[in-house]
């Protein structure tokens, strides 16, 4: 496997605070990671400068060798904490225009995941629940053909069953070559999906592992050992 996403002294800071610090990561392709960490550890922080939302203060941040930019961003599905999309807009308009916007985008992918939801493209995002929005944001954001999917706390808003769907949804729809990133402090509720984990703390990466190692060398779950770690 190749390595799709790499840290090397990432540091990030606003003004005296350091929200990221001299981070060393290195991330390979084809698996479902699981960024892991507390409220304000850094995690959203992290995401937002592999997506150039954020500039380092210092080190690197590489996505398949290149520092974030036009060329990153070809390869890269982004879900962000809060949504960005305009209320007033129907799905089939937002549609429409992420096919414009990005070539890996497939719209057909996105009317069938619609479909298997019962959400009426015609609708306007205004008219949804909030649950609802949250789905159809991931269902764009899954429909792209991406190298790499960057989800920042993907199930932080929404109701259980919701959750189970999203978590679904993202097992069946990115190709298994990818590399899956998900943000989250909800740890039970994706274990099960994870290949490895990064948990991270005041900004500093505290533990990687694969999740095997951490069942069978250790004899616990990724929940228990979080709730060690974090004392949480």
């Amino acid at each position: 496997m190749s390595t799709i996403f790499e840290c090397k002294d990432l540091t990030k800071k606003f003004g005296s605070t350091v929200a990221v610090s001299a981070v060393n990561l290195k991330i390979e392709r084809g698996q479902i990671i699981g960024l892991l960490g507390p409220n304000g550890s850094g995690k959203s922080t992290l995401i937002k400068l592999a997506n150039e939302l954020l500039t380092p203060t210092s080190g690197n941040i590489l996505i398949d060798g290149k520092k974030p930019g036009i060329d990153t961003k070809k390869i890269v599905s982004y879900l962000p904490e809060k949504t960005y999309l305009n209320d007033w807009m129907r799905v089939y308009q937002i549609i429409e225009l992420f096919s414009d916007f990005y070539d890996n985008f497939k719209p057909e992918k996105a009317y069938d995941m619609l479909k298997s939801l019962n959400i009426n493209a015609n609708d306007r995002l205004k008219t949804m629940s909030k649950g609802t929005k949250e789905k159809v944001q991931l269902i764009l954001v899954m429909s792209r053909e991406a190298e790499l999917y960057l989800l920042d706390e993907p199930i932080g808003g929404v109701d259980p069953a919701a959750r189970d769907y999203i978590l679904q949804t993202i097992l069946r729809n990115y190709n298994e070559n990818a590399t899956v990133i998900i943000s989250t402090h909800l740890i039970s509720d994706i274990e099960n999906i994870l290949d490895y984990v990064v948990f991270i703390n005041q900004g500093k990466v505290v533990l990687t592992s694969s999740v095997d190692d951490i069942r069978d060398e250790k004899g616990k779950s990724v929940d228990v050992l979080f709730r060690e770690v974090f004392k949480c």
